[in-house]
């Protein structure tokens, strides 16, 4: 876990800080693959939720296997990459939270204290969704009412927070004049000024 001490650094943008228009690498290829075959896997899955069962299973199958990777990733990737370099404390991600809404969150070159949570959230639901839909294919649980009602629920509870999560980054874009879907596509963020997190 990080320091809190960087984490809690900052939250107000500091007065006359300008921004640079130098670029740095910030999301590796790994990362930005993991992202967009996630992102991929998930709705694949979705629209082949009522038919085409095989590609159904096929797409849980690889969303359960790009978060296992992802888990590694987070643990022996780059910078960016790693959780202990975004994954912050409650307390933290609340005071965030309370910024934004003030209209006065720092920018962070990696994610967030509340963009590091969706991603843990969202990998810890992409995993209930897997995991539910693998034991629904198994003899001990298939047609059982508790797990198909529990897969339902965890589909449902994931694309909650994929709405919230693209309401997030639509935020922090404009907020911070900074496209975060192309630095998700081609790894570059614009270079951190004095009042950035770095």
């Amino acid at each position: 876990m990080p320091k809190p001490a960087k984490t809690d650094r900052a939250l107000l943008p500091q007065a006359g800080a300008r921004p640079s228009h130098d670029v740095v690498r910030v999301w590796d290829r790994i990362v930005r693959g993991f992202h967009w075959a996630l992102v991929l896997s998930f709705a694949v899955a979705w629209i082949t939720s009522e038919g085409a069962e095989d590609i159904h299973h096929w797409a849980g199958y690889a969303a359960a296997s790009l978060v296992a990777l992802r888990l590694v990733w987070g643990v022996v990737g780059t910078r960016y990459a790693r959780f202990s370099q975004f994954v912050r404390n409650p307390a933290t991600v609340l005071r965030y939270l309370a910024a934004i809404i003030k209209g006065s969150e720092a920018r962070y070159i990696g994610h967030n204290p509340a963009g590091g949570a969706m991603v843990v959230a969202l990998m810890v639901m992409m995993a209930c969704v897997a995991l539910t839909g693998w034991m629904m294919t198994t003899d001990a649980y298939f047609g059982v009412s508790w797990v198909e009602d529990a897969h339902s629920l965890a589909a449902h509870g994931l694309l909650v927070l994929v709405f919230l999560h693209i309401g997030g980054v639509a935020l922090a874009s404009l907020r911070h004049r900074e496209n975060l879907v192309r630095a998700m596509i081609t790894g570059r963020k614009r270079k951190a000024a004095s009042a950035d997190i770095a």
